[in-house]
């Protein structure tokens, strides 16, 4: 029997220490693995484009980076973004989105709702609090409290915005020299509400303003993209909607499905978001709408936020990325296109926030005027932030 106990005594400390190594090691390979950024030389910028990307006030509708459990307000060597490489970007305005529910594979193409869902052994791998790992709302209120922590830690170099006024005062600082980066949080599809509306108003509380209404799977407000069928919005769905324009917060159909996104249009006259996508005539996906789709968007005031990954560019290259705003514009008119970078997304993209220049580069030798890269590197995101935020 000794041996038996013995053997039963090293199986467990192997448990251990392989449980130790995962809580240790998993995340950050975990990380480095699901948000690479591919390896490139230098990317040449002229000393024209640098001066004017300098000049510009840059926003970027979507990155997941609360996902990950990194210290934000230092330059970190894995993922696409924090605040030092954001400054060194010239960003000015991040929405940070919190992913509560996502598919293992990140399948495009079809996710039953009880397919299973990797964020909880991620939470549990990151040891997020107990109480997320099965409650996406709790999921929601956790990545909150981080950018609130961060702000708090970051002497004032992140600001987060939840009124107009806020917005205000960190452009009128940064016209003063101050580096500062104003943050926005949203919702990577409304699964936290948890099917009660009630919870909008803790997430409100919370400091949430963009509300995505889909992400990998259809849930009670309607179908997602990537789920079975193309439902459209519920009656929960279009209540949700309702109380989105009447608190002057933003909507943000990335992810939804065509129908949900022709319900939208055809109940509110408020202008949404597509936080983060391309244009399908450009770039044939499954995780692009239809030209015609777009076009529609874009007559009722939207924004597109063109993406930074080849699912949606079919070209990770800074020219890549600036041929898929080109098209944008084409469809949808300059006055409607932002960025929208999905940093941190699980996405491989080919520059991080620090290289930012080599897209003012790209957009450049693409052809477009000084005016129209100011409106598409942040001027048109942030007339649709402030412009709904006024309405609070």
């Amino acid at each position: 029997m000794i041996w038996l106990k013995r053997g039963l005594i090293a199986i467990l400390a192997l448990a251990a220490i392989g449980l130790a190594l995962f809580l240790a090691l998993g995340p950050a390979i975990a990380d480095d693995r699901f948000n690479p950024v591919t390896p490139h030389d230098p990317y040449p910028v002229s000393d024209a484009a640098q001066a004017l990307h300098d000049t510009l006030t840059i926003g970027d509708l979507h990155s997941d980076s609360l996902l990950w459990n990194r210290d934000l307000l230092a330059r970190n060597d894995r993922g696409h973004m924090d605040l030092p490489r954001l400054i060194e970007g010239n960003v000015a305005v991040q929405v940070f989105t919190a992913v509560t529910k996502s598919p293992r594979g990140m399948n495009y193409e079809r996710n039953a709702t009880d397919a299973a869902d990797n964020i909880t052994l991620l939470a549990m791998g990151q040891l997020w609090p107990v109480r997320t790992w099965n409650s996406l709302f709790q999921r929601a209120l956790y990545q909150a409290e981080k950018l609130h922590d961060f702000e708090a830690a970051s002497g004032g170099g992140l600001r987060i915005v939840r009124e107009a006024d806020d917005l205000d005062a960190v452009l009128a600082a940064r016209a003063q020299g101050d580096d500062v980066v104003g943050a926005i949080l949203g919702i990577e599809g409304a699964h936290p509400l948890e099917g009660d509306l009630a919870n909008l108003d803790r997430l409100e509380d919370a400091g949430y303003r963009v509300i995505g209404l889909q992400h990998f799977f259809d849930n009670a407000l309607g179908g997602s993209l990537h789920g079975v069928g193309d439902a459209g919005l519920t009656e929960f769905g279009r209540a949700v909607v309702g109380q989105v324009a009447a608190r002057g917060l933003i909507l943000d159909v990335a992810h939804s499905s065509p129908q949900v996104v022709r319900d939208v249009l055809d109940m509110t006259d408020m202008p949404f978001i597509l936080s983060h996508g391309g244009i399908a005539g450009q770039c044939e996906s499954r995780r692009n709408l239809s030209d015609d789709l777009m076009a529609r968007i874009a007559d009722a005031g939207g924004v597109l936020g063109v993406g930074y990954w080849a699912d949606v560019t079919c070209d990770d290259s800074p020219a890549g990325v600036a041929a898929a705003i080109v098209a944008a514009t084409e469809v949808m008119g300059v006055d409607r296109v932002a960025l929208g970078s999905d940093y941190d997304g699980t996405v491989r993209v080919g520059f991080d926030a620090s290289e930012l220049a080599a897209l003012t580069q790209a957009l450049m030798d693409a052809g477009l005027s000084d005016d129209d890269m100011a409106a598409v590197m942040g001027g048109n995101m942030l007339r649709v932030i402030r412009d709904r935020l006024a309405e609070r």
